[in-house]
């Protein structure tokens, strides 16, 4: 009985080493990311231009921490090329991600027109590394709070063609790009969504302030354009149909003319003198239309290359934001 006894006991300890090494073991795996960031943190120390962007953007201490252990570049050139694959996001923000925590890409946005774009593409980029972070259960939740907002409550229409793009380009990430395009970009969320991203800005609205800020730049833009291009219409209008009179009138005050040249012929003086004063006040007014109609097309010529240049100004920001200025690869 005594050595069944001590048996037991010796089972009992070893199945309680058991239990205790199996738990050691799952104290490791879930410890494994913190330990990884240590890691990568250990000897970093965020440049100046990096911690001013995680300072701008309200970050809390766990989207710095992501921000972070992704050793974010602001840079531009062979480069950023070299790491953000041309049109790798379609959304108003020049940067990449690479996953899993391999880096945090910012191009270094000199046009002062476009300050706040470094901003949002930093938060943009950050979320996508706490996107990859989530546990299946918690994306699941935030997957569907991100679904049922872009099916029933957004609105915006740039932002719904963001999301259009990334359907064709990234089929596969289409729900980790709103994660990021939601958080960034739409000012007002469901309270469901808004206390989610809570956990990464302390305040939110100072991010989506950035693109807004930015944005101005594309829609006051747009905006002068479409006036110009009504202004531009009534214009066109109105001198064709001074063109068409000038049109008739040159045709009556020629055959005035020729009236006049046939009276002076015939020895009609009387006649003739009487109808000189008619033929010039038709030639005083067909002048008069003349000049105006001259002055309304020197007008129109001018807004043309007024709406031409804003043209010019917004396909220029277009460019940078998009890409297209970024230095082609060797």
């Amino acid at each position: 009985m005594v050595h069944w006894s001590v048996g037991m006991k010796t089972k009992r300890f070893q199945a309680g080493a058991f239990v205790i090494l199996a738990g050691l073991a799952g104290l490791l795996v879930w410890q494994q990311q913190a330990i990884e960031d240590w890691w990568r943190l250990r000897n970093y120390d965020a440049p100046a231009a990096v911690a001013r962007l995680a300072s701008e953007d309200t970050m809390t201490s766990e989207a710095e921490r992501l921000f972070y252990v992704n050793h974010p570049d602001i840079t531009s050139g062979g480069k950023f090329a070299d790491n953000c694959p041309s049109g790798s996001e379609k959304t108003v923000v020049l940067g990449c991600y690479l996953s899993p925590d391999k880096g945090i890409y910012v191009y270094a946005v000199t046009d002062s027109r476009l300050d706040g774009v470094e901003q949002v593409t930093a938060a943009h980029e950050t979320l996508h590394a706490a996107y990859r972070r989530l546990s299946s259960g918690e994306r699941k939740k935030v997957d569907a709070m991100l679904v049922n907002y872009y099916q029933h409550g957004l609105t915006d229409q740039r932002v719904k063609d963001t999301i259009a793009a990334y359907k064709k380009s990234e089929p596969n990430d289409v729900v980790n790009e709103m994660h990021s395009v939601f958080g960034t970009e739409v000012p007002n969320l469901p309270a469901p969504l808004e206390q989610y991203y809570k956990q990464y800005f302390t305040d939110r609205a100072k991010v989506t302030a950035y693109t807004a800020s930015y944005q101005a730049e594309f829609t006051g833009r747009q905006d002068q354009v479409a006036a110009y291009d009504t202004q531009l219409r009534a214009m066109k209008q109105q001198i064709e149909a001074n063109e068409a009179q000038l049109d008739q009138q040159k045709v009556a005050i020629d055959n005035q003319n020729q009236q006049l040249q046939r009276e002076r012929d015939q020895g009609q003086i009387a006649a003739y003198n009487s109808g000189v004063a008619g033929y010039n006040r038709s030639v005083d007014t067909y002048n008069a239309l003349l000049a105006s109609t001259k002055n309304l097309i020197n007008q129109y010529n001018a807004i043309v290359a007024a709406r031409n240049a804003i043209v010019l100004e917004e396909q220029q920001l277009a460019g940078e934001l998009s890409g297209t200025s970024l230095p082609a690869r060797e």
